[in-house]
Formats: structure tokens, sequence, C-alpha cells
């Protein structure tokens, strides 16, 4: 198992109030497949440094997880699918009381 930090930025005509169920919905691979979403941070609407499908904002999203590479993978696949979802990117994090033991 790995850590995992993806940042995602959804369209922001997303209804806020149904975020969280959404945002459930689609991280929901992570845990059927053995792994585990250490942390959610929705960041909410903000300005994008350039425009992305003529939409100037966007809602960010931060999520820490711990997951094998081909489930991050298969994740990163799907949000890529759904239309939503504007941008993503993952990467591998490395948690700081794991850095500091080094």
């Amino acid at each position: 198992m790995r850590s995992y930090e993806m940042m995602i930025i959804l369209d922001p005509e997303v209804d806020e109030r149904t975020l969280q169920p959404t945002l459930d919905k689609m991280l929901a691979v992570v845990p059927a497949e053995g792994g585990s979403l250490d942390n959610v941070d929705i960041m909410g609407k903000r300005r994008l440094a350039y425009d992305i499908n003529k939409k100037s904002e966007g809602i960010y999203v931060v999520v820490y997880m711990t997951a094998e590479p081909d489930t991050a993978k298969e994740l990163d696949r799907q949000l890529g699918l759904n239309e939503t979802v504007m941008r993503t990117k993952l990467l591998r994090y490395e948690p700081k009381a794991a850095a500091a033991a080094e």
C-alpha cells in the first residue's frame, strides 16, 4: 500500500448540497478494493489560473488516501470519465512522520 495525494477540480455548477454524496460515490472504488481514504478536504470554489472548458472557477477537493497503485490508477481513470470533473492530479505522498524517520 502506498500513500497518495489527489487534487480534483470539479465543475463550479455542481450543487454544493449534493457535493459530499457525489464525492463519496466517486471515491468508493478505494475502500472497495482494500484502500482507505485518510482525509478528504473540500476547499470550495476557487478561481482558476486559466480557463478550463470556458470556466474560470472550479471546486477544489484534495484527497489523501492509502491504496495499491492499480487502485489509484483506476480511480484516476474513472474520474477522467466523469463529466463533472474538470481536472485531476495524482501524486505519491510521503507522510511527514515517515519522512522524518529516515
